[in-house]
């Protein structure tokens, strides 16, 4: 190894100062030489190295530009120690240097630990609420002054008397008859009914009603902020659609394109009042596509095997519908109030109406009523509504998948309902039930956002 002498511009730990060893050092060799001294001694500024004397080069990382990194912060407190710390200081100035300038470097870090804990507090407000989902027997009838903060109340009527013991679904003339204004309002308009479709069974054509069974969902829960605050027109924007349930993905199509007006096996779901997706301010006409996710195409390919001359089972979900923010005129005829059970005014709803879905169900409808809340005005009492109506003879082929063992967890009640192995994620896949308790959830932090 060449030695190192002190006429080299870094030749001692930060500066020509260096560390060196007694009479007995190891000279130039390495392990060849005398043994090395478990002493060490500072060499001083200006001191010369003898010949021979071994010097400890500094490593390069340690030797920085004055203009930057913590050599400049160590000037002032290293007056009268030996001047500025540099290549003209050794280790003792060096070290008492960096003795006087640890309070300051300590204060600085303590204030940046405060101001990092502190960010959270600040950042809060602009963060969206997160809610929990709390089942209930009615959140329709749960008083507001019972609701939770951040929670929602959820109920959707599978245990019911007027639910199917085995599925949690009703009947669509069972609601009918013993909840007529709800189904006046959740249907896709008041005086819908169960559609009359053709059929052909033998080479006959013949009518018949198509019976239908509903799935029903409602939610409650408090914003904190008032009723006049909350922005419900930015739900008929693709951008915050799309937030809902990320799985399912939006394209807005022109009146002129929905399935009622252009296919006739379609026309049951035509709205006899006005066109679906009239142009109008606050109002939004959509396509949405949903690919069935984990285990459910591989087993509806085997029951489309299995099932040669028969319809095929699509593995996605595809339907159209109409958002919209009700104007006044129209809630007061809904007679919302009534719906939700509180004497605030209404003041304000977003509805949903699903009019064409591709296979399973006939039509959906979502309504979200906003009141304020009648103890504090400062807050807003927000009550959901879900309804979805599924085709019977759907429901009805669960003898027809029993008889095929690897099918028996595809009976389509089981798997709307989220009681199948083929269940899976978060939004339709994973059943009505799972998909209705996350959308809530999502328009709830979506509300509560700033």
């Amino acid at each position: 190894m060449p030695s190192h002498r002190s006429s080299s511009p870094d030749v001692a730990l930060f500066g020509p100062g260096a560390v060196s060893s007694p009479a007995g050092e190891c000279r130039e060799g390495g392990t060849h030489g005398p043994a090395r001294s478990s002493r060490m001694r500072l060499a001083q500024p200006g001191t010369e190295t003898r010949p021979g004397r071994r010097v400890l080069r500094p490593p390069s990382r340690f030797i920085r530009p004055r203009s930057r990194g913590w050599i400049p912060a160590l000037r002032s407190a290293s007056a009268g120690v030996g001047g500025e710390i540099g290549h003209d200081a050794g280790w003792i100035p060096f070290l008492s240097a960096l003795l006087r300038a640890a309070p300051r470097w300590i204060g600085v870090a303590a204030r940046a630990a405060a101001l990092a804990a502190s960010l959270p507090a600040v950042l809060a407000p602009a963060q969206a609420q997160e809610f929990r989902v709390e089942d209930v027997a009615s959140a329709a009838a749960l008083a507001p002054a019972r609701l939770k903060p951040n929670t929602i109340a959820f109920s959707d009527h599978k245990d019911d008397e007027l639910a199917d013991p085995t599925m949690g679904l009703v009947k669509f003339e069972d609601w009918e008859r013993a909840r007529p204004a709800v189904k006046q309002a959740l249907s896709l308009y008041p005086a819908y009914e169960e559609p009359i479709v053709e059929t052909t069974t033998g080479g006959v054509a013949r009518k018949r009603k198509r019976k239908l069974h509903v799935y029903l969902a409602e939610a409650r829960f408090i914003i904190p902020k008032p009723a006049s605050a909350v922005d419900l027109p930015r739900f008929v924007k693709l951008a915050v659609i799309e937030k809902i349930d990320p799985a399912i993905k939006h394209k807005e199509i022109a009146p002129a394109s929905v399935a009622p007006v252009k296919d006739p096996e379609a026309a049951a779901n035509r709205h006899p009042d006005r066109p679906w997706c009239e142009p109008r301010e606050r109002t939004l006409c959509i396509e949405s596509h949903y690919q069935l996710e984990g285990k459910l195409p591989m087993g509806i390919r085997l029951a489309n095997k299995l099932d040669d001359g028969g319809k095929k089972i699509d593995e996605f979900l595809s339907f159209q519908s109409e958002v919209r923010v009700l104007s006044p005129q129209e809630m007061e005829r809904a007679a919302l109030s009534r719906l939700t059970g509180l004497e605030t005014p209404v003041a304000g709803a977003l509805e949903q109406s699903i009019f064409h879905v591709n296979q399973v169900m006939q039509f959906g409808k979502f309504l979200a009523v906003l009141q304020p809340d009648p103890s504090d005005q400062g807050k807003t009492v927000v009550t959901a509504f879900m309804a979805l109506a599924v085709k019977t003879d759907v429901l009805e082929r669960k003898r027809e998948y029993e008889r095929v063992p690897v099918l028996r967890n595809l009976v389509p009640a089981q798997v709307l309902m989220g009681k199948s192995s083929f269940n899976t994620g978060s939004s339709l896949s994973a059943g009505l039930p799972a998909y209705a308790r996350n959308r809530v959830q999502m328009i709830a932090e979506l509300l509560a956002r700033p």
